[in-house]
């Protein structure tokens, strides 16, 4: 548990979400979020100190130490590059979106932040909860139309000549090969390559990811976890040529794998 917690906070320092010099909160305040012990928080602060990760202060407080944090410019490609990233809720696929879009300058789309305020409007318009994410009203009037603001955003963007990288389950999509080549065709038709990423994470992981970011609309998948996860296919994988990172806790850290993905995609680029 305290290797999870290191990941994942050093997953945010990455991603820019904690910045040089935030304090971070208390063992007892961070036991809380993360429904754990502040012995396992401890350990957890240990591993990240060990890396340089954070300065303790005192024992109460806990500073975040990236002096070299900045972001870069946007790199110019080119032919833009369209860059899907999907996974399962929890898997990380935020998190390395972010990483990628700092380190290449490069906007990100992301479907909850793009969509969220709309998506919940319109369901309570139509009768249903905001953080309904599975009846047949989301699924049939409501997810078709997220993607197609999602695919439009992009599109404009690619239009404008720039890459993007566009962060959402795309759990469906990337198990349709017809969607897929569809896809492909269109950025094609725009004068742009598309990659594919898939984000992959064990359940014990993303279970403890979502746990910990509370939100309402994963409250279905927690009710009944067992359930959840009979439904899915964690080992699926995109219907197309891919990269796949591995966020699992024993894995090579994701702004590693993050770095080495940039690299291809440049290489790919300019070859």
């Amino acid at each position: 548990m305290h290797q999870q917690i290191a990941r994942h906070i050093r997953n945010e320092i990455a991603a820019g979400v904690r910045r040089d010099g935030d304090v971070l909160p208390s063992s007892r305040e961070m036991a809380a979020e993360w429904d754990t012990s502040a012995f396992t928080i401890t350990a957890a602060m240990k591993v990240l100190e060990a890396e340089g990760f954070i300065e303790s202060k005192s024992r109460s407080k806990r500073v975040v130490r990236v002096p070299n944090q900045e972001r870069r410019g946007p790199v110019r490609l080119p032919k833009p590059r369209v860059v899907l990233i999907g996974g399962y809720a929890g898997s990380g696929k935020t998190e390395l979106g972010r990483i990628l879009a700092r380190a290449t300058g490069w906007p990100m789309l992301d479907k909850d932040t793009l969509t969220r305020p709309i998506v919940e409007a319109a369901l309570e318009i139509l009768g249903q909860s905001p953080n309904d994410r599975e009846s047949d009203t989301y699924l049939k009037l409501v997810r078709p139309r997220e993607y197609e603001a999602l695919s439009s955003a992009a599109e404009e963007n690619v239009q404008c000549g720039n890459s993007v990288i566009v962060t959402a389950p795309f759990i469906a999509e990337f198990q349709d090969a017809k969607w897929l080549e569809r896809a492909r065709a269109r950025f094609v038709d725009l004068g742009a390559t598309l990659s594919v990423v898939w984000v992959y994470c064990d359940p014990d992981t993303m279970n403890v990811y979502i746990r910990r970011r509370g939100a309402a609309r994963d409250a279905a998948k927690l009710a009944d976890w067992p359930g959840y996860l009979s439904r899915i296919d964690t080992e699926a994988h995109p219907l197309t040529d891919h990269v796949v990172i591995n966020n699992c806790t024993s894995a090579e850290p994701l702004q590693d794998q993050a770095e080495t993905l940039v690299k291809s995609l440049m290489g790919l680029e300019l070859d």
